[in-house]
């Protein structure tokens, strides 16, 4: 009687288990064509919010938040993970070239002109700025208009979590900044640079 209990049994367990393999499966597949869906949503909202092409190389975990004139051109190859933040203003404008890396929060804006070169990887949460903000006596900071001069990232550059990037910074290639430095003089090519602010290891 046990014999027949388990062999009328057997069948049942194996159809759950085909059922339950069938499924992850399924969700396994429906995630990927989801994924994949919010990529494509993502490519094509940044498309529709810049002014330069992009390449279909491009690779876009999260919509990034663009805000201005959307004067921004990007290369090929590039990826470009969530909360991306892409700003432009006035004659602003960003070159990110081929082969770049933003991490997720990395931060840009521009008044001036931000360049960042092939093939360099910048960390979360960075901030690249062109601009600060003027002081006149009598006037409200947020009235007060801005200064700006152009950043340059030169290629292969190698930028820590935390960074901040000043207005008027050179960095040359294949150069590295620390985590949570704050560079607000030219970094020569080749060397590293850490602390508040980075100076040269």
């Amino acid at each position: 009687m046990d014999n027949n209990a388990q062999s009328k049994s057997y069948p049942g367990s194996s159809c759950k288990k085909l059922l339950k393999l069938n499924l992850i499966k399924l969700l396994g597949k429906t995630t990927k064509v989801s994924d994949k869906l919010r990529r494509l949503w993502a490519f094509a909202q940044l498309q529709s919010s810049i002014s330069g092409h992009l390449d279909p190389s491009v690779i876009t975990l999260g919509r990034p938040d663009v805000h201005g004139t959307g004067n921004i051109h990007i290369g090929r190859n590039v990826t470009l993970y969530r909360e991306v933040h892409l700003e432009s203003w006035g004659k602003g404008s960003v070159n990110i070239g081929d082969h770049v890396l933003l991490s997720r929060g990395v931060h840009i804006v521009s008044m001036s002109h931000i360049t960042i070169g092939d093939g360099t990887l910048i960390g979360e949460y960075t901030s690249i700025r062109d601009a600060n903000h003027s002081r006149f006596p009598g006037q409200l900071l947020r009235d007060s208009g801005h200064t700006s001069k152009p950043v340059t990232i030169g290629r292969d550059v190698w930028i820590g979590r935390g960074v901040t990037i000043l207005p008027g910074v050179h960095i040359g290639d294949q150069a590295t900044v620390g985590a949570n430095a704050v560079v607000t003089k030219d970094v020569p090519s080749g060397t590293t640079v850490v602390g508040v602010p980075a100076k040269q290891v």
